[in-house]
């Protein structure tokens, strides 16, 4: 007789898994984008992402949000931020694998591919850290640009030694950067910031006056802050102890309460007589800082790439064990297509975000491929951000009740996977730079279709979108009201060709029947008859 007290029929934790060696997709687009040579790095990585108390620091330090200390108990202003020990736990992950730095750290061909393979998996398990890894390694090209800071600070960007410490940076094992420019009147029209910048001195720096709304990680060593200087709006290097070992007064406010992301600190701040050094020249400040956000905007791509994996394996590992009407939900016809239609999707976001780091990797040395960032960087950032919520959210309902618990980690990664299509641009913010890259130069779209040729009389259905797509750009008509419905052509088209090129057939065929075909409903799970779903869902099985 069964014991009514006994648990039953609930799938055990996904944990103690290798994330690299169980995610067949990931493999093999960090093979093909050219970062085969990291394979071994990556496993391990896999492997400590996966194990148990790993993903319990991620669990903790969400669990967990950051405290502010505005002041000492005898009313000395403080300015820090206090975390669980969990987040500095994974901090020290996440630095030590060198995701804030390594591609600059030790060039070689194929380092962003793999930085991406791996940032795609530790957004699984603990997304929060990634921001101050992100606008470290997005800051790297504008600091080095300046000799004087690039000798202070890129020995210590470049350390793979985790400091969370507050002190001045020449104290430190290694510093964390930031950046600064949204205020209260506005964010994405950052020429309407009213922070001042006024000349000091001889030795370059300037005296800032004004606010951010939304700082993020004002525990960084430095962020670099956009300012209107005398000559227009300027970038400068504000760092969070002045060179004289005195603290710059950069005045946190309040943190964010945000509904999601909630292991990162995200702050207001005021800057009150605060000192930065510009960086690039007076009046040069968006384009200097957008530098840095396009690196940034790759990141929020990779991001939500691997939240979207993340919710993609816990279901197709929650219905490959739990059993409904005497059999496995995986083996039930219509969650099959559910669980296949949710994997091709996340294959999809994959293959097309290494690709895009691939043209990171390249783009210094081959025009086509800088071309081929250009442009693409916003639209695969739209694309990917805004097709992995629906995804995740089906992702939970595969689960059940379970899966609206917050004790799980779907809840995480539901609050979690808004965020990336609001960060460094929103959606239509994203689509109207893919604009603005069209129309100052044709170079972007000729590397773009040049990707499609290789896979050009393998599937009718790929062949007749990338002659829609043309018929599309032949008439430039209300552009900018269709600049949507342009970039998801583009990328969806993009992704058919590289899947095609590089996955396996049923997953290819999959793909290019519903999202290209039009063999498709308005929600996952209506994949075609005749299509593989099986062998799709199986090989995207975290085992």
């Amino acid at each position: 007789m069964t014991d009514v007290f006994e648990v039953l029929n609930q799938p055990p934790a996904l944990e103690d898994y290798n994330l690299f060696t169980t995610d067949k997709a990931l493999m093999q687009a960090a093979e093909v984008n050219g970062a085969s040579w990291a394979k071994d790095r990556l496993t391990v990585y896999g492997s400590r992402l996966g194990d148990a108390e790993t993903i319990e620091n991620g669990r903790l330090a969400h669990r967990h949000p950051p405290q502010l200390k505005l002041f000492d108990r005898f009313g000395h202003r403080r300015d820090e931020v206090e975390f669980h020990p969990a987040w500095h736990s994974i901090m020290s992950l996440i630095i030590g694998e060198g995701l804030h730095s390594a591609p600059w750290a030790e060039p070689k061909p194929g380092a962003h591919v793999a930085r991406a393979a791996a940032y795609i998996m530790h957004a699984q398990i603990e997304p929060g850290s990634q921001c101050p890894t992100t606008m470290t390694y997005g800051s790297v090209p504008a600091i080095r640009k300046d000799k004087h800071l690039s000798e202070t600070w890129l020995p210590k960007i470049y350390s793979r030694q985790y400091d969370g410490s507050n002190r001045p940076v020449a104290q430190k094992t290694g510093a964390l950067i930031g950046m600064g420019m949204t205020e209260k009147q506005g964010g994405s029209d950052v020429r309407s910031n009213t922070t001042t910048a006024t000349p000091a001195g001889a030795d370059g720096a300037y005296i800032i006056n004004g606010h951010k709304w939304f700082f993020s990680c004002p525990q960084n060593d430095a962020h670099l802050v956009l300012a209107q200087s005398p000559n227009g709006l300027s970038c400068f290097f504000v760092p969070r102890w002045l060179p004289d070992g005195s603290k710059n007064p950069v005045q946190i406010q309040r943190l964010k309460d945000k509904v999601g992301n909630k292991s990162n600190a995200s702050s207001e701040v005021e800057f009150h007589n605060a000192h930065g050094w510009l960086l690039g020249e007076e009046g040069r400040g968006v384009p200097t800082i957008i530098e840095m956000g396009t690196y940034t905007r790759l990141d929020c791509a990779l991001g939500s790439t691997g939240l979207l994996r993340g919710a993609v394996a816990q279901a197709l590992h929650h219905v490959a064990h739990r059993r409904a009407f005497q059999r496995h939900l995986i083996d039930q016809p219509l969650m099959t297509n559910v669980v296949a239609d949710l994997a091709i999707e996340s294959e999809a976001a994959t293959m097309l975000a290494l690709r895009l780091a691939r043209a990171f990797d390249r783009a210094e040395d081959d025009p086509a491929e800088a071309a081929f960032r250009r442009l693409c960087t916003p639209a695969v950032k739209y694309w990917i951000c805004k097709r992995a919520p629906n995804a995740v959210v089906e992702a939970m309902e595969v689960h059940g009740g379970n899966g609206y618990v917050d004790e799980g980690p779907l809840g995480m990664l539901y609050k979690e996977i808004p965020l990336n299509s609001i960060w460094e641009g929103s959606g239509n913010v994203m689509c109207l730079d893919v604009l603005r890259a069209m129309q100052k130069s044709q170079d972007g779209l000729e590397a773009y279709f040049a990707e499609l040729i290789p896979a050009r009389g393998n599937d009718k259905r790929l062949d007749a979108a990338i002659n829609d797509l043309k018929t599309e750009f032949a008439d430039l008509s209300e552009i900018e009201h269709r600049a949507r419905r342009v970039v998801e052509k583009m990328m969806v088209t993009l992704q058919g060709a590289l899947l095609v090129r590089h996955s396996s057939p049923a997953v290819a065929d999959a793909f290019c029947a519903s999202r290209l075909g039009g063999d498709w409903g308005h929600a996952f799970g209506t994949l075609p008859k005749g299509i593989d779903t099986r062998a799709i869902a199986d090989r995207a099985l975290p085992v």
